[in-house]
């Protein structure tokens, strides 16, 4: 990475210092994820979706940056890194003071009315949500995920916020299983692989599409690849350089290599 820049592509295993769990690694729990169709067809599948989500994000906001996320700040600082691109929906890259950041997947930290667009502050709904429902016990929470959900039971009574401009049903800003990433957030993520020296793939086991679109340009255009993860990753066979380990000890020993 000496002299070169550098696109980064994170995935979960960049948060799992931050006490988020990872999406397929070893110990991963089993998952059952809700469809955009589900979602967007059910009002009881709201519901659930709403309460589950909710419940599961006012711990999962409380998580903070670990070195891996500062270590990826300093080297973008240090004008090694042209940009990051994460399939991460928490938000961690940007508290941890990195400028580019491209979200794929979206962040928890939004919510968007599916029918006129406006878009609010997570914080605001959140706060509706549990003026409505006043009785919810926050303390309910079992087990965090790594899109800030948790399992839910019986929400027969929920009541789920609406868009205050519109009276529109709104979903928080994620791409949900049978979405697809909107075209201009892949853009702008392939435009920064293409402006790049080299690609730096960290966490990730690049199980979704759109990672390995992004790998396959970096291949088109022969850029170096660097692989960073804990177990294996359908990007094995096109690494330069393949790091069997967590991110958060590499990317540290990468900055002090560096000298950033």
């Amino acid at each position: 990475m000496e002299g070169a820049r550098t696109a980064v592509l994170t995935g979960a295993g960049v948060s799992t210092d931050s006490g988020i769990p990872d999406y397929r690694g070893e110990g991963a729990p089993v998952r059952n994820p809700m469809t955009y169709q589900q979602f967007v067809s059910s009002e009881d599948a709201r519901r659930r979706y709403w309460a589950g989500s909710h419940l599961g994000w006012r711990h999962f906001g409380a998580a903070q940056p670990n070195s891996g996320h500062e270590s990826l700040a300093r080297l973008e600082e240090f004008g090694a890194v042209n940009g990051i691109v994460t399939q991460n929906v928490d938000g961690l890259h940007s508290r941890a003071g990195s400028r580019h950041v491209v979200e794929l997947h979206g962040g928890m930290g939004r919510v968007v009315c599916l029918d006129c667009g406006q878009v609010f502050a997570r914080e605001a709904v959140a706060d509706t949500l549990e003026s409505l429902n006043p009785d919810m016990d926050l303390e309910a929470i079992a087990e965090r995920r790594p899109d800030g959900d948790v399992e839910v039971s019986d929400v027969s009574g929920m009541q789920v916020p609406v868009c205050t401009v519109c009276g529109g049903m709104l979903k928080p800003d994620v791409v949900f299983f049978g979405e697809f990433v909107p075209v201009g957030v892949f853009d702008t993520a392939a435009s920064l692989v293409r402006g790049a020296d080299a690609l730096l793939i960290a966490g990730s086991s690049l199980v979704v599409n759109s990672g390995v679109r992004l790998l396959e340009i970096a291949r088109r255009r022969k850029l170096p690849v660097i692989v960073i993860n804990r177990g294996p990753t359908r990007g094995e066979t096109r690494a330069t350089v393949r790091i069997e380990g967590g991110t958060s000890e590499s990317l540290q020993a990468i900055v002090a290599g560096l000298g950033a």
